[in-house]
Protein backbone atom coordinates (compact mmCIF):
# COMPACT_ATOMS: atom_id res chain seq x y z
CA UNK A 1 0.00 0.00 0.00
CA UNK A 2 2.91 2.37 0.83
CA UNK A 3 4.37 1.92 -2.67
CA UNK A 4 1.04 2.93 -4.20
CA UNK A 5 0.72 6.10 -2.12
CA UNK A 6 3.01 8.35 -4.24
CA UNK A 7 1.17 7.25 -7.39
CA UNK A 8 -2.15 8.03 -5.74
CA UNK A 9 -0.93 11.51 -4.76
CA UNK A 10 0.24 12.17 -8.32
CA UNK A 11 -3.12 11.06 -9.70
CA UNK A 12 -4.95 13.31 -7.25
CA UNK A 13 -2.76 16.28 -8.20
CA UNK A 14 -3.31 15.67 -11.90
CA UNK A 15 -7.04 15.37 -11.39
CA UNK A 16 -7.04 18.60 -9.38
CA UNK A 17 -5.07 20.39 -12.11
CA UNK A 18 -7.50 19.13 -14.74
CA UNK A 19 -10.41 20.31 -12.60
CA UNK A 20 -8.76 23.73 -12.16
CA UNK A 21 -8.29 24.04 -15.91
CA UNK A 22 -11.93 23.23 -16.49
CA UNK A 23 -12.86 25.90 -13.95
CA UNK A 24 -10.95 28.48 -16.03
CA UNK A 25 -12.65 27.34 -19.23
CA UNK A 26 -16.06 27.42 -17.54
CA UNK A 27 -15.49 30.94 -16.19
CA UNK A 28 -14.55 32.29 -19.61
CA UNK A 29 -17.51 30.60 -21.28
CA UNK A 30 -19.84 32.05 -18.62
CA UNK A 31 -18.47 35.54 -19.37
CA UNK A 32 -18.72 35.09 -23.14
CA UNK A 33 -21.43 37.74 -23.59
CA UNK A 34 -19.67 40.18 -21.27
CA UNK A 35 -16.38 40.01 -23.16
CA UNK A 36 -17.91 39.96 -26.63
CA UNK A 37 -19.91 43.07 -25.76
CA UNK A 38 -16.67 44.90 -24.87
CA UNK A 39 -14.94 43.70 -28.05
CA UNK A 40 -17.92 44.93 -30.10
CA UNK A 41 -17.69 48.37 -28.46
CA UNK A 42 -14.00 48.55 -29.38
CA UNK A 43 -14.82 47.29 -32.90
CA UNK A 44 -17.29 50.17 -33.24
CA UNK A 45 -14.80 52.71 -31.86
CA UNK A 46 -12.01 51.57 -34.21
CA UNK A 47 -9.46 53.99 -32.73
CA UNK A 48 -6.08 54.39 -34.44
CA UNK A 49 -2.63 54.02 -32.90
CA UNK A 50 -1.81 56.23 -29.88
CA UNK A 51 -5.38 57.57 -30.01
CA UNK A 52 -7.06 54.53 -28.40
CA UNK A 53 -8.35 56.61 -25.48
CA UNK A 54 -11.83 55.06 -25.10
CA UNK A 55 -10.54 51.60 -25.95
CA UNK A 56 -7.82 51.80 -23.31
CA UNK A 57 -10.31 53.05 -20.74
CA UNK A 58 -12.67 50.14 -21.41
CA UNK A 59 -9.88 47.61 -20.84
CA UNK A 60 -8.58 49.42 -17.74
CA UNK A 61 -12.07 49.55 -16.22
CA UNK A 62 -12.52 45.81 -16.67
CA UNK A 63 -9.14 45.08 -15.06
CA UNK A 64 -9.66 47.52 -12.20
CA UNK A 65 -13.05 46.02 -11.41
CA UNK A 66 -11.40 42.59 -11.31
CA UNK A 67 -8.87 43.70 -8.69
CA UNK A 68 -5.81 44.66 -10.74
CA UNK A 69 -3.61 47.62 -9.88
CA UNK A 70 -3.23 49.76 -13.02
CA UNK A 71 -0.44 52.16 -14.00
CA UNK A 72 -1.44 54.46 -16.86
CA UNK A 73 0.53 56.41 -19.44
CA UNK A 74 3.52 54.09 -19.45
CA UNK A 75 6.47 54.92 -21.71
CA UNK A 76 5.18 58.45 -22.37
CA UNK A 77 2.19 56.96 -24.24
CA UNK A 78 -1.14 58.00 -22.73
CA UNK A 79 -3.00 54.87 -23.90
CA UNK A 80 -0.33 52.40 -22.73
CA UNK A 81 -0.87 50.79 -19.33
CA UNK A 82 0.30 47.99 -17.07
CA UNK A 83 -2.18 46.10 -14.87
CA UNK A 84 -0.78 43.92 -12.07
CA UNK A 85 -2.12 41.35 -9.64
CA UNK A 86 -0.12 39.45 -7.05
CA UNK A 87 3.55 39.69 -6.10
CA UNK A 88 6.79 37.78 -6.31
CA UNK A 89 8.14 35.09 -8.62
CA UNK A 90 7.19 34.14 -11.25
CA UNK A 91 5.84 37.13 -13.15
CA UNK A 92 3.86 36.19 -16.25
CA UNK A 93 3.08 38.95 -18.75
CA UNK A 94 0.23 39.00 -21.25
CA UNK A 95 0.18 41.43 -24.19
CA UNK A 96 -2.96 43.30 -25.27
CA UNK A 97 -3.09 45.24 -28.55
CA UNK A 98 -5.93 47.63 -29.39
CA UNK A 99 -5.37 49.87 -32.45
CA UNK A 100 -7.31 49.88 -35.74
CA UNK A 101 -6.28 50.39 -39.39
CA UNK A 102 -7.11 53.27 -41.76
CA UNK A 103 -9.57 52.95 -44.63
CA UNK A 104 -11.13 49.66 -43.53
CA UNK A 105 -14.50 50.72 -42.19
CA UNK A 106 -16.92 47.83 -42.68
CA UNK A 107 -20.17 46.44 -41.33
CA UNK A 108 -20.33 42.88 -40.02
CA UNK A 109 -21.83 41.50 -43.24
CA UNK A 110 -20.36 39.13 -45.88
CA UNK A 111 -20.22 41.78 -48.62
CA UNK A 112 -18.46 45.14 -48.96
CA UNK A 113 -20.47 47.73 -47.05
CA UNK A 114 -18.51 50.48 -45.34
CA UNK A 115 -19.93 51.93 -42.13
CA UNK A 116 -18.20 55.25 -42.73
CA UNK A 117 -16.29 56.53 -45.76
CA UNK A 118 -12.50 56.22 -45.45
CA UNK A 119 -12.78 55.51 -41.72
CA UNK A 120 -10.76 53.14 -39.55
CA UNK A 121 -11.62 49.49 -39.05
CA UNK A 122 -10.27 46.55 -37.04
CA UNK A 123 -8.70 44.74 -39.99
CA UNK A 124 -6.19 42.97 -37.76
CA UNK A 125 -8.66 42.08 -35.02
CA UNK A 126 -7.14 44.09 -32.20
CA UNK A 127 -10.62 44.61 -30.77
CA UNK A 128 -10.52 40.86 -30.10
CA UNK A 129 -6.81 40.78 -29.20
CA UNK A 130 -7.06 43.29 -26.36
CA UNK A 131 -10.24 41.92 -24.84
CA UNK A 132 -9.16 38.27 -25.18
CA UNK A 133 -5.91 39.01 -23.37
CA UNK A 134 -7.72 40.90 -20.60
CA UNK A 135 -10.13 37.99 -20.21
CA UNK A 136 -7.20 35.56 -19.93
CA UNK A 137 -5.48 37.73 -17.31
CA UNK A 138 -8.63 38.02 -15.20
CA UNK A 139 -9.35 34.27 -15.38
CA UNK A 140 -5.76 33.53 -14.34
CA UNK A 141 -5.97 36.03 -11.48
CA UNK A 142 -9.20 34.49 -10.20
CA UNK A 143 -7.63 31.02 -10.21
CA UNK A 144 -4.51 32.31 -8.42
CA UNK A 145 -6.62 33.98 -5.76
CA UNK A 146 -8.79 30.92 -5.19
CA UNK A 147 -5.89 28.45 -5.19
CA UNK A 148 -3.61 30.80 -3.19
CA UNK A 149 -0.92 30.71 -5.87
CA UNK A 150 2.15 32.86 -5.34
CA UNK A 151 3.40 34.98 -8.20
CA UNK A 152 2.40 37.91 -10.39
CA UNK A 153 0.17 38.22 -13.42
CA UNK A 154 0.70 41.36 -15.50
CA UNK A 155 -1.40 42.60 -18.42
CA UNK A 156 0.41 45.09 -20.65
CA UNK A 157 -1.81 47.35 -22.76
CA UNK A 158 0.25 48.04 -25.88
CA UNK A 159 -0.87 50.80 -28.28
CA UNK A 160 0.01 51.45 -31.91
CA UNK A 161 1.26 48.11 -33.18
CA UNK A 162 0.28 48.89 -36.76
CA UNK A 163 2.36 50.79 -39.30
CA UNK A 164 5.16 52.93 -37.90
CA UNK A 165 3.68 52.94 -34.39
CA UNK A 166 5.95 50.37 -32.72
CA UNK A 167 4.36 50.88 -29.32
CA UNK A 168 6.04 47.90 -27.66
CA UNK A 169 9.52 49.15 -28.55
CA UNK A 170 9.01 52.14 -26.26
CA UNK A 171 7.72 49.88 -23.49
CA UNK A 172 10.85 47.74 -23.81
CA UNK A 173 13.02 50.89 -23.65
CA UNK A 174 11.06 51.94 -20.55
CA UNK A 175 12.02 48.65 -18.86
CA UNK A 176 8.47 47.32 -18.58
CA UNK A 177 9.61 43.75 -19.35
CA UNK A 178 12.85 43.65 -17.34
CA UNK A 179 11.26 41.80 -14.39
CA UNK A 180 8.81 39.67 -16.39
CA UNK A 181 9.80 36.01 -16.53
CA UNK A 182 7.70 34.97 -19.55
CA UNK A 183 5.34 36.70 -21.96
CA UNK A 184 2.25 35.22 -23.63
CA UNK A 185 0.28 36.74 -26.48
CA UNK A 186 -2.00 35.85 -29.37
CA UNK A 187 -3.24 37.23 -32.65
CA UNK A 188 -6.43 36.82 -34.67
CA UNK A 189 -6.06 34.71 -37.82
CA UNK A 190 -7.78 32.19 -40.07
CA UNK A 191 -6.38 29.07 -38.35
CA UNK A 192 -5.56 27.67 -34.91
CA UNK A 193 -1.83 27.43 -34.45
CA UNK A 194 0.68 27.72 -31.58
CA UNK A 195 3.84 26.78 -33.49
CA UNK A 196 6.73 29.19 -32.85
CA UNK A 197 7.57 31.63 -35.63
CA UNK A 198 10.43 33.91 -36.45
CA UNK A 199 9.71 37.16 -38.30
CA UNK A 200 11.56 39.87 -40.20
CA UNK A 201 13.49 42.69 -38.55
CA UNK A 202 12.22 45.98 -39.90
CA UNK A 203 13.04 49.65 -40.30
CA UNK A 204 10.98 52.37 -41.97
CA UNK A 205 12.13 55.90 -42.74
CA UNK A 206 11.24 58.98 -44.76
CA UNK A 207 13.92 60.28 -47.14
CA UNK A 208 13.42 63.95 -47.98
CA UNK A 209 15.21 65.77 -50.80
CA UNK A 210 15.42 69.56 -51.16
CA UNK A 211 16.31 71.21 -54.48
CA UNK A 212 15.60 74.46 -56.33
CA UNK A 213 12.27 75.40 -57.88
CA UNK A 214 12.18 76.90 -61.36
CA UNK A 215 9.90 77.26 -64.37
CA UNK A 216 10.02 73.83 -65.94
CA UNK A 217 9.94 75.22 -69.49
CA UNK A 218 11.31 78.78 -69.41
CA UNK A 219 14.29 78.18 -67.08
CA UNK A 220 14.73 74.48 -66.27
CA UNK A 221 18.51 74.94 -66.03
CA UNK A 222 18.01 77.00 -62.88
CA UNK A 223 16.15 74.21 -61.14
CA UNK A 224 17.42 71.20 -59.21
CA UNK A 225 14.69 68.58 -59.05
CA UNK A 226 14.04 66.88 -55.72
CA UNK A 227 11.82 64.44 -57.61
CA UNK A 228 14.79 63.48 -59.78
CA UNK A 229 16.64 62.62 -56.59
CA UNK A 230 13.79 60.40 -55.38
CA UNK A 231 13.62 58.63 -58.74
CA UNK A 232 17.40 58.19 -58.80
CA UNK A 233 17.32 56.62 -55.35
CA UNK A 234 14.47 54.32 -56.33
CA UNK A 235 16.28 53.26 -59.48
CA UNK A 236 19.46 52.38 -57.60
CA UNK A 237 17.56 50.45 -54.94
CA UNK A 238 15.71 48.48 -57.60
CA UNK A 239 19.04 47.59 -59.25
CA UNK A 240 20.35 46.53 -55.82
CA UNK A 241 17.60 43.93 -55.42
CA UNK A 242 19.56 41.50 -57.60
CA UNK A 243 22.46 41.64 -55.17
CA UNK A 244 20.81 41.12 -51.78
CA UNK A 245 19.59 37.98 -50.03
CA UNK A 246 16.25 36.67 -51.35
CA UNK A 247 14.72 36.88 -47.85
CA UNK A 248 15.24 40.65 -47.76
CA UNK A 249 12.23 42.84 -48.51
CA UNK A 250 12.35 46.49 -49.59
CA UNK A 251 9.21 48.55 -50.26
CA UNK A 252 8.78 52.22 -51.00
CA UNK A 253 6.13 54.81 -51.77
CA UNK A 254 6.57 58.38 -53.01
CA UNK A 255 4.72 60.51 -50.47
CA UNK A 256 5.47 63.86 -52.10
CA UNK A 257 6.57 64.28 -55.70
CA UNK A 258 5.94 67.97 -56.24
CA UNK A 259 2.91 70.17 -56.76
CA UNK A 260 2.51 70.59 -60.52
CA UNK A 261 4.37 69.44 -63.62
CA UNK A 262 5.36 72.92 -64.83
CA UNK A 263 7.42 73.66 -61.69
CA UNK A 264 10.71 71.89 -61.04
CA UNK A 265 9.97 70.25 -57.66
CA UNK A 266 12.08 71.76 -54.90
CA UNK A 267 10.88 69.16 -52.38
CA UNK A 268 10.11 65.44 -52.62
CA UNK A 269 9.82 62.61 -50.13
CA UNK A 270 9.91 58.83 -50.37
CA UNK A 271 9.14 56.38 -47.57
CA UNK A 272 11.19 53.18 -47.43
CA UNK A 273 10.64 49.97 -45.48
CA UNK A 274 13.50 47.46 -45.27
CA UNK A 275 13.11 43.98 -43.79
CA UNK A 276 15.56 41.14 -43.13
CA UNK A 277 15.45 37.90 -41.09
CA UNK A 278 17.95 39.34 -38.57
CA UNK A 279 18.71 42.72 -37.04
CA UNK A 280 22.32 42.38 -38.16
CA UNK A 281 21.28 41.62 -41.74
CA UNK A 282 18.91 44.58 -41.64
CA UNK A 283 21.73 46.92 -40.64
CA UNK A 284 23.90 45.69 -43.53
CA UNK A 285 21.17 46.28 -46.12
CA UNK A 286 20.23 49.59 -44.52
CA UNK A 287 23.77 50.94 -45.00
CA UNK A 288 23.47 50.20 -48.71
CA UNK A 289 20.09 51.91 -48.96
CA UNK A 290 21.57 54.94 -47.23
CA UNK A 291 24.33 55.07 -49.84
CA UNK A 292 21.76 55.20 -52.65
CA UNK A 293 20.07 58.18 -50.95
CA UNK A 294 23.38 59.97 -50.54
CA UNK A 295 24.37 59.22 -54.14
CA UNK A 296 21.00 60.42 -55.43
CA UNK A 297 21.45 63.76 -53.68
CA UNK A 298 25.01 64.10 -54.95
CA UNK A 299 24.06 63.31 -58.53
CA UNK A 300 21.11 65.74 -58.63
CA UNK A 301 22.74 68.53 -56.59
CA UNK A 302 20.03 68.35 -53.94
CA UNK A 303 20.17 67.95 -50.18
CA UNK A 304 18.97 64.79 -48.42
CA UNK A 305 17.69 64.30 -44.90
CA UNK A 306 16.04 61.23 -43.41
CA UNK A 307 13.87 60.38 -40.43
CA UNK A 308 13.59 56.86 -39.02
CA UNK A 309 9.94 56.26 -38.17
CA UNK A 310 10.15 52.79 -36.63
CA UNK A 311 12.46 49.84 -36.17
CA UNK A 312 11.59 46.33 -35.00
CA UNK A 313 13.58 43.23 -34.08
CA UNK A 314 12.86 39.82 -35.54
CA UNK A 315 10.91 37.41 -33.36
CA UNK A 316 12.95 34.92 -31.33
CA UNK A 317 10.96 31.66 -31.12
CA UNK A 318 10.79 29.79 -27.83
CA UNK A 319 9.98 26.10 -28.15
CA UNK A 320 9.67 25.53 -24.40
CA UNK A 321 6.83 28.01 -24.04
CA UNK A 322 5.32 27.26 -27.45
CA UNK A 323 4.96 23.56 -26.67
CA UNK A 324 3.07 24.38 -23.49
CA UNK A 325 0.82 26.72 -25.43
CA UNK A 326 0.23 24.02 -28.05
CA UNK A 327 -0.91 21.59 -25.33
CA UNK A 328 -3.37 24.18 -24.04
CA UNK A 329 -4.66 24.99 -27.53
CA UNK A 330 -5.23 21.31 -28.26
CA UNK A 331 -7.25 21.05 -25.04
CA UNK A 332 -9.37 24.06 -26.04
CA UNK A 333 -9.77 23.06 -29.71
CA UNK A 334 -10.89 25.05 -32.75
CA UNK A 335 -13.90 27.17 -33.72
CA UNK A 336 -17.13 25.33 -34.48
CA UNK A 337 -19.63 27.06 -36.77
CA UNK A 338 -23.40 27.17 -36.45
CA UNK A 339 -25.43 26.82 -39.69
CA UNK A 340 -25.79 30.63 -39.79
CA UNK A 341 -22.03 31.10 -39.38
CA UNK A 342 -21.36 28.54 -42.10
CA UNK A 343 -23.64 30.49 -44.45
CA UNK A 344 -21.77 33.71 -43.60
CA UNK A 345 -18.43 31.98 -44.15
CA UNK A 346 -19.37 30.55 -47.53
CA UNK A 347 -20.64 33.92 -48.77
CA UNK A 348 -17.65 35.96 -47.63
CA UNK A 349 -15.18 33.48 -49.13
CA UNK A 350 -16.67 34.24 -52.54
CA UNK A 351 -15.28 37.78 -52.22
CA UNK A 352 -11.66 36.64 -51.78
CA UNK A 353 -9.39 36.66 -54.81
CA UNK A 354 -8.04 33.12 -54.53
CA UNK A 355 -8.49 29.92 -56.52
CA UNK A 356 -7.38 27.48 -53.81
CA UNK A 357 -8.84 28.19 -50.39
CA UNK A 358 -8.37 25.69 -47.60
CA UNK A 359 -11.57 23.90 -46.54
CA UNK A 360 -13.78 25.59 -43.95
CA UNK A 361 -13.32 22.68 -41.56
CA UNK A 362 -9.79 23.93 -40.81
CA UNK A 363 -11.34 26.44 -38.44
CA UNK A 364 -12.38 23.52 -36.23
CA UNK A 365 -8.93 21.94 -36.24
CA UNK A 366 -5.66 22.71 -34.47
CA UNK A 367 -2.65 22.65 -36.74
CA UNK A 368 0.14 20.28 -35.67
CA UNK A 369 3.14 21.71 -33.87
CA UNK A 370 6.00 22.66 -36.19
CA UNK A 371 9.33 24.29 -35.35
CA UNK A 372 11.38 26.49 -37.66
CA UNK A 373 8.53 28.47 -39.20
CA UNK A 374 9.12 31.98 -40.51
CA UNK A 375 6.46 34.68 -40.71
CA UNK A 376 7.34 36.95 -43.68
CA UNK A 377 6.26 40.16 -41.96
CA UNK A 378 7.22 42.19 -38.89
CA UNK A 379 5.85 42.83 -35.41
CA UNK A 380 6.90 44.82 -32.35
CA UNK A 381 6.46 41.62 -30.32
CA UNK A 382 9.90 40.84 -31.76
CA UNK A 383 11.50 43.43 -29.48
CA UNK A 384 9.79 41.86 -26.45
CA UNK A 385 11.04 38.39 -27.45
CA UNK A 386 14.67 39.57 -27.24
CA UNK A 387 14.39 40.60 -23.59
CA UNK A 388 12.14 37.89 -22.13
CA UNK A 389 10.93 34.43 -23.26
CA UNK A 390 7.86 34.92 -25.44
CA UNK A 391 5.26 32.68 -27.05
CA UNK A 392 2.09 33.34 -29.01
CA UNK A 393 -0.72 31.68 -30.92
CA UNK A 394 -3.38 32.46 -33.49
CA UNK A 395 -7.00 31.35 -33.46
CA UNK A 396 -9.53 31.22 -36.28
CA UNK A 397 -11.29 34.52 -35.68
CA UNK A 398 -11.54 34.95 -39.47
CA UNK A 399 -13.08 32.56 -41.96
CA UNK A 400 -10.49 30.26 -43.49
CA UNK A 401 -8.80 31.99 -46.41
CA UNK A 402 -9.59 35.56 -45.31
CA UNK A 403 -6.47 37.76 -45.33
CA UNK A 404 -5.48 40.16 -42.58
CA UNK A 405 -5.88 43.91 -43.16
CA UNK A 406 -8.97 43.41 -45.29
CA UNK A 407 -12.60 44.48 -45.04
CA UNK A 408 -13.47 40.78 -44.84
CA UNK A 409 -11.38 40.46 -41.67
CA UNK A 410 -13.13 43.51 -40.20
CA UNK A 411 -16.51 41.87 -40.86
CA UNK A 412 -15.47 38.63 -39.15
CA UNK A 413 -14.01 40.50 -36.19
CA UNK A 414 -17.35 42.16 -35.52
CA UNK A 415 -19.48 39.00 -35.36
CA UNK A 416 -19.76 35.63 -33.65
CA UNK A 417 -16.99 33.85 -35.60
CA UNK A 418 -14.50 36.40 -34.28
CA UNK A 419 -15.98 36.21 -30.79
CA UNK A 420 -15.53 32.43 -30.61
CA UNK A 421 -11.91 32.64 -31.69
CA UNK A 422 -11.29 35.33 -29.07
CA UNK A 423 -12.62 33.20 -26.22
CA UNK A 424 -10.59 30.22 -27.44
CA UNK A 425 -7.46 32.38 -27.33
CA UNK A 426 -8.30 33.60 -23.82
CA UNK A 427 -8.74 30.03 -22.63
CA UNK A 428 -5.48 28.92 -24.22
CA UNK A 429 -3.44 31.76 -22.70
CA UNK A 430 -5.01 31.29 -19.25
CA UNK A 431 -4.32 27.54 -19.26
CA UNK A 432 -0.75 28.13 -20.40
CA UNK A 433 -0.18 30.72 -17.68
CA UNK A 434 -1.59 28.28 -15.13
CA UNK A 435 0.84 25.57 -16.24
CA UNK A 436 3.77 27.98 -15.90
CA UNK A 437 2.74 29.01 -12.38
CA UNK A 438 2.42 25.33 -11.44
CA UNK A 439 5.76 24.31 -12.98
CA UNK A 440 8.30 27.14 -12.80
CA UNK A 441 10.99 24.83 -14.13
CA UNK A 442 9.47 25.51 -17.56
CA UNK A 443 10.19 29.21 -17.11
CA UNK A 444 13.84 28.58 -16.28
CA UNK A 445 14.15 26.28 -19.31
CA UNK A 446 12.59 28.95 -21.51
CA UNK A 447 15.15 31.47 -20.27
CA UNK A 448 18.01 29.13 -21.12
CA UNK A 449 16.57 28.75 -24.62
CA UNK A 450 16.37 32.54 -24.95
CA UNK A 451 20.03 32.95 -23.95
CA UNK A 452 21.04 30.30 -26.47
CA UNK A 453 19.07 31.85 -29.35
CA UNK A 454 20.28 35.31 -28.43
CA UNK A 455 23.85 34.10 -28.14
CA UNK A 456 24.35 35.58 -24.68
CA UNK A 457 22.80 35.71 -21.22
CA UNK A 458 23.53 39.44 -21.08
CA UNK A 459 21.72 41.59 -23.63
CA UNK A 460 21.67 45.36 -23.87
CA UNK A 461 18.56 46.40 -25.74
CA UNK A 462 19.03 49.13 -28.33
CA UNK A 463 15.99 50.11 -30.34
CA UNK A 464 16.30 49.80 -34.11
CA UNK A 465 14.42 53.11 -34.25
CA UNK A 466 17.30 54.80 -32.44
CA UNK A 467 16.52 57.54 -29.93
CA UNK A 468 13.16 58.36 -31.48
CA UNK A 469 10.32 59.15 -29.05
CA UNK A 470 6.86 57.62 -29.56
CA UNK A 471 5.36 59.14 -32.75
CA UNK A 472 2.12 60.07 -31.02
CA UNK A 473 0.81 61.96 -34.04
CA UNK A 474 1.58 59.39 -36.74
CA UNK A 475 -2.12 58.64 -37.29
CA UNK A 476 -3.37 62.23 -37.10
Amino acid sequence: MKKSLPLLIICLLLCRLGFAQQEIIDELNQKYKQYTAISDKIWQLAEPGYLEDKTSELLITELTNAGFQVKRGVGEMKTAFVATYGSGYPTIGILAEMDALPGLSQEAVPFRKAKYVNAYGHGCGHNLFGVGSVAAAIATKNWMEKAKIKGTIRLIGTPAEEGAGGGKTYLVKEGVFKDIDAVLHWHPGDNNNASPNSSLAYRVANFSFSGLAAHASASPEKGRSALDAVEAMNYMVNMMREHISPETRIHYVIKNGGLTSNIVPDYAMVEYTVRNPSAQGLEEVWKRVMKTAEAAALGTETKMTFEVLAGLYNLLPNDVLAKEMQKSLEKVGGVKYTPEETDFAEKIRLTVNSQSLAPLKEAQEVRPYTSGLSFPASTDVGDVSWVTPTAGLSTATWVTGIPAHSWQAVACNGMSIGHKGMINAAETIALTAQNLFKDTKLIEESKEELYKRRGSKIFEYKSLAGDRQPPLDYRK
